[in-house]
């Protein structure tokens, strides 16, 4: 039986580009999320099922780092050679990504939110399945 493990991430280079945001991982590979992204108010609650990707960039917006959340298929030792993080959550858990970016699990789903004084960068989620793609980029909610 095959166990998943949390990872911690490394720091990875980030590109924003037409259409997208391209990231460099630590192996050479490089992965293209579509865009552009839809800007969110948090708390974002993304749709059940998804598979979960959190980016968060530094304030010149050329490096970041990528977790993916409660992602159970990849292992460990790819995650590593990657330099993408992984944290891992069960039902009513509530843990820190990036000092400023908190996640929980409910249920099927996960509630995202940011304290945008405690980020410089920007803050992108991804969510994906076999069907589609989405991307948004979270921003504080106005009523702060």
């Amino acid at each position: 039986m095959v166990t998943h493990s949390e990872v911690a991430p490394d720091t990875l280079s980030v590109r924003l580009v037409d259409g997208g945001i391209v990231v460099g991982y630590l192996d050479g590979r490089e992965v293209f999320y579509h865009g552009p992204p839809t800007p969110e108010e948090t708390p974002h609650l993304t749709a059940p099922g998804k598979d979960v990707h959190v980016l968060v960039t530094d304030a010149s917006e050329t490096s970041g780092i990528l977790m993916y959340v409660d992602e159970r298929t990849t292992e460990s030792s790819i995650l590593e050679a990657t330099g993408v993080g992984r944290i891992l959550l069960e039902p009513g858990d509530q843990r820190t990504l990036f000092p400023g970016v908190e996640v929980e699990r409910t249920g099927l789903r996960c509630e995202i939110t940011l304290d945008d004084d405690l980020v410089d960068g920007r803050v992108f989620v991804f969510e994906e399945d076999q069907f589609a793609e989405h991307a948004y980029e979270l921003q504080s909610s106005s009523e702060e």
